[in-house]
């Protein structure tokens, strides 16, 4: 395995590891979240609009996509050509191993448009891992910052 390929494994490893560290899930609750108090409100869906939630944007893929760029541009030429090349591959990598992870990383999420039994009309957007359909009943449950739909 040479260098480069061992590289982008260990970038796209990263990657992946970054895009499971975190959840919008309306099923997923934080560890700090646990034995807390949390208000719930009912109401009923008036609306789902499918959404994308953009991708995370950390370091990671700027670096290793900048280091394997980097790497790979020194093999150009020789001498000063070489380092040139080094410097170039190095921006262009750092630019695509962001963009990369930004794309990995992004994922399906619906806007849910809620009227609360109250007559309050909320929106919240959360990942697309459960259902909803206009007509149906919901629970709104809020802490104080996040707030998620469920069933």
């Amino acid at each position: 395995m040479t260098r480069i390929s061992k590289l982008f494994a260990i970038v796209l490893l990263s990657i992946l590891t970054a895009a499971c560290a975190s959840s919008n899930s309306g099923s997923v609750y934080k560890r700090d979240d646990a034995r807390k108090v949390q208000t719930v409100k009912t109401g009923v869906v008036e609306s789902v609009r499918t959404v994308k939630l953009e991708g995370t944007k950390s370091p990671i893929g700027t670096v290793a996509g900048g280091a394997i760029g980097g790497i790979a541009g020194s093999s150009v030429g020789g001498g000063r050509g070489s380092a040139i090349a080094a410097v170039i591959g190095a921006v262009v990598g750092g630019l695509a191993g962001s963009a990369a992870e930004e794309g990995i990383t992004r994922k399906d999420g619906l806007e849910i448009t809620v009227k609360l039994d109250g007559g309050a009309l909320i929106a919240i957007v959360q990942e697309a891992d459960e259902q909803f359909s206009p007509g149906d009943r919901v629970r709104i449950v809020e802490n104080a910052d996040t707030s998620r739909v469920s069933h």
